[in-house]
């Protein structure tokens, strides 16, 4: 922890090598969440690149040492809603070449479930279940208290349940 605390300090001056350390350290972590999000690869690469950019530029503004990671997920997150909003923007309509062999069935009633959990929703499932974030690191990035994850998270769970039985 103190490496960390210190890698943050440094990376707070200026040294890239300290900021290369941090991002090794979630990287793994915005990437899965991203892709869960957006549900498209390339989208979720660009999300985490952005959002990396943006902490790397901006670490100098980081108050507390220790918020790090609530806060390049808070960046993330942002990016990710800006992401979501383009496609709404730029939703295109199925054309007659597009090929019923194409649809993948696999999944398909889980996929649609998710689906229509609102972005947050999503966000916070994701980084619970997927990667094992507790409801306080959650409530740090969703800027909810700790309690109202924990409730939101059990709804989610539940309304997943009902959908998919």
């Amino acid at each position: 922890m103190n490496d960390f605390l210190k890698d943050v300090k440094l990376a707070q001056k200026g040294d890239s090598q300290a900021f290369a350390r941090l991002y090794a350290i979630v990287y793994k972590d915005m990437y899965h969440i991203a892709l869960y999000s957006l549900r498209n690869s390339h989208d979720a690469c660009d999300a985490v690149s952005d959002a990396v950019l943006d902490a790397f530029t901006s670490i100098g503004n980081l108050n507390d040492e220790k918020a790090f990671k609530s806060w390049i997920f808070r960046i993330l997150s942002a990016k990710i809603k800006q992401r979501q909003a383009e496609y709404y923007k730029d939703t295109e309509e199925l054309n007659e070449n597009t090929s019923v062999e194409d649809f993948n069935y696999e999944n398909a009633e889980l996929s649609q479930a998710l689906e229509n959990l609102d972005p947050q929703s999503r966000l916070i499932l994701s980084m619970s279940v997927l990667e094992g974030y507790t409801s306080e690191e959650i409530s740090e990035v969703c800027n909810l208290k700790s309690g109202s994850v924990r409730s939101k998270l059990k709804r989610i769970k539940e309304r997943l349940k009902l959908e998919l039985t």
